[in-house]
C-alpha cells in the first residue's frame, strides 16, 4: 500500500539527519529512507567531524555522541619520493570543550547514534529501503518508489541527501549525467588498530588528543589528491583520495596508490603492529563553487555530497557543511508553512539557496571556488613542486663547510634549472590568486 508523508528524507547521514531534527521539532511528519541496513552501514568518511552545526542542534552532543578524539594537531606535508616538507600546528587549548569543533569520529558509530537522535524527535527512520526513482508530475518531485517492491512513497517534500553520485538528482535534471571527472574524488581507507598508548606516543599526543594528517605530492603520485591520517581513540584511519581522471591517467589501482602511501619512508613506522580492521572506498564531490548543481526543483531540495557542499581546500570540511545544509533546508520548510505557503511550491523553496549563500557553506565555498578548477588546470605544482622544495631544503639545511652565501646561491642555480625564476615568480604569483 503506498504511503503519504509531509516530507520525506531520502539518507540518514549528517545532512539528512539534521534536516530530520528540526522539522520534527516544527511539528512536521517526517520520514527518513536509507538504503543501509542501518544508519552509517554505508557511509564511509576519512575521520574528521565538525561539530559547530551538530551542537546547535544537540547541544550535549560533545558529551553524549560517540566521538573518538579532539585534533588538537594539524600536519600538512609535501612528499617527495624521499623526503617530507611539512608545516605541524598544535594547539593545546584546543583539548578542552569546545575542542575548536574538531573531532575524529568513526560514521558507522556515529551515524547510528544521531539517527537514534532524530528517532527520539520522533522522525520515522527505515533502513534497508532504497529508492530508485523520483516519482514526478507536472514538473514536480511527489514522491520515490523503493526498492525491494516498487513500493510508492509520496510526499509533500523530498530532501535528498542520496551521497555524492546524486543518481537521483540527475534523473531529475538538477545537474549533468554524467559524472565529472575532474572534480569527482575517489577515496580508499583502512582502519588500522594499534593501542591507545601506541597512538599517543608515536603522534605525539597527551590522553584523548588527536591528529589530522594531509600529505600531497608524492603521497599520490604527484595526482591531484590526497594521503591522510587521523588518530582514533585505539585505530588510525589512513587512506588516499585523488580525481577519478587522474586516477584513470594514473593506471594504478586504489589499493595500488594506497600501499604506495603507506610503505614511504615517512609513513610506514606509524602503522608498525597495526591490524587492518575495515577497508572502504567511496567518491566526494569536490565541484567547488563555480560548479555547484541546481539546488531545487518544485518538491525537492539537495543537501550535503548530493549538492556538492564540500569544501575543498586546505580546511577539507564536509561533515559540517552537511549539517548546515540540512539545518537550512528544515528552516526554509518551517518558514514556507509558517507563511501559508505550499511547502513543495518553487516560492517555498526558492529562499533555500539565498540562505546557502548567506551562511558559512557558500561564503567559504566562494573564497575557494578558484581550487579546483586551478589544480586541475595546473598538474605540475602537486607533481613537480614538492620534489624540487624538498631538494632546495635538503641542500639548504646539509651541514658543511661550505658558507652560507654559497649555498644559497646554489639552491637559486637550482631553481634555476629545475623550474626558471621568471616561471617560479608567475607560478607562486598564480597560487596567490587561486587561494584568494
Amino acid at each position: 500500500m503506498d504511503e503519504e508523508f509531509e516530507v520525506l528524507i531520502i539518507g540518514a547521514g549528517p545532512a539528512g539527519i539534521s534536516a530530520a531534527i528540526p522539522l520534527a521539532r516544527a511539528g512536521f511528519e517526517v520520514m527518513v529512507v536509507e538504503r543501509g541496513e542501518y544508519p552509517g552501514s554505508k557511509n564511509v568518511f576519512g575521520g574528521i567531524l565538525f561539530t559547530h552545526q551538530l551542537e546547535k542542534l544537540l547541544p550535549d552532543a560533545l558529551e553524549n555522541a560517540p566521538l573518538e578524539r579532539s585534533v588538537t594537531r594539524r600536519r600538512f606535508a609535501a612528499l617527495s619520493a624521499e623526503n617530507e616538507i611539512a608545516m605541524d600546528v598544535k594547539v593545546t587549548p584546543w583539548r578542552d570543550k569546545p575542542y575548536n569543533h574538531t573531532m575524529t569520529a568513526l560514521r558507522g558509530r556515529f551515524d547510528r547514534w544521531y539517527a537514534e537522535q532524530a528517532e527520539a524527535e520522533g522522525v520515522n527512520v527505515i533502513p534497508g529501503m532504497m529508492v530508485s526513482e523520483l516519482l514526478v508530475e507536472n514538473g514536480r518531485v511527489v514522491g520515490v518508489k523503493i526498492q525491494p517492491g516498487d513500493e510508492e512513497f509520496r510526499a509533500k517534500v523530498v530532501i535528498s541527501g542520496e551521497g555524492a553520485h546524486a543518481f537521483l538528482a540527475r534523473q531529475a535534471g538538477l545537474m549533468a549525467k554524467e559524472l565529472p571527472k575532474r572534480h569527482m574524488i575517489t577515496n580508499v581507507k583502512e582502519v588500522i588498530g594499534l593501542p591507545k598508548e601506541k597512538i599517543e606516543d608515536r603522534f605525539l599526543l597527551e590522553a584523548n588528543e588527536g591528529v589530522a594528517m594531509e600529505y600531497f605530492g608524492e603521497a599520490v603520485k604527484g595526482y591531484f589528491g590526497m594521503g591522510f591520517i587521523y588518530s582514533n581513540e585505539e585505530s588510525i584511519s589512513i587512506g588516499i583520495g585523488l580525481t577519478v581522471h587522474d586516477l584513470i591517467k594514473s593506471k594504478q589501482t586504489l589499493n595500488d596508490m594506497l600501499e604506495h602511501f603507506k610503505n614511504h619512508k615517512t609513513i610506514r613506522k606509524l602503522l608498525e603492529g597495526g591490524e587492518i580492521l575495515e577497508y572502504s572506498a567511496h567518491m566526494i564531490p569536490e565541484y567547488g563553487y563555480n560548479h555547484l548543481p541546481q539546488m531545487t526543483m518544485p518538491g525537492l531540495l539537495l543537501v550535503g555530497d548530493t549538492a556538492g557542499l564540500i569544501n575543498g581546500s586546505v580546511y577539507h570540511e564536509g561533515t559540517n557543511l552537511a549539517m548546515g545544509s540540512g539545518i537550512l533546508a528544515a528552516e526554509t520548510l518551517i518558514e514556507a508553512k509558517e507563511h501559508g505557503l505550499d511547502i513543495g511550491s518553487a516560492e517555498a523553496l526558492a529562499p533555500y539557496r539565498q540562505k546557502l549563500e548567506d551562511s558559512f557553506i557558500l561564503k567559504d565555498m566562494f573564497k575557494f571556488r578558484k581550487i579546483p578548477d586551478f589544480f586541475n588546470k595546473f598538474p605540475h605544482y602537486l607533481r613537480d613542486y614538492p620534489g624540487h622544495i624538498a631538494s632546495w631544503m635538503e641542500e639548504y639545511f646539509t651541514v658543511s663547510e661550505t658558507p652560507k652565501a654559497d649555498i644559497e646561491k646554489g639552491i637559486l642555480k637550482k631553481i634555476k634549472r629545475d623550474i626558471g625564476l621568471w616561471r617560479f615568480a608567475v607560478d607562486m604569483y598564480k597560487v596567490g590568486r587561486a587561494v584568494r
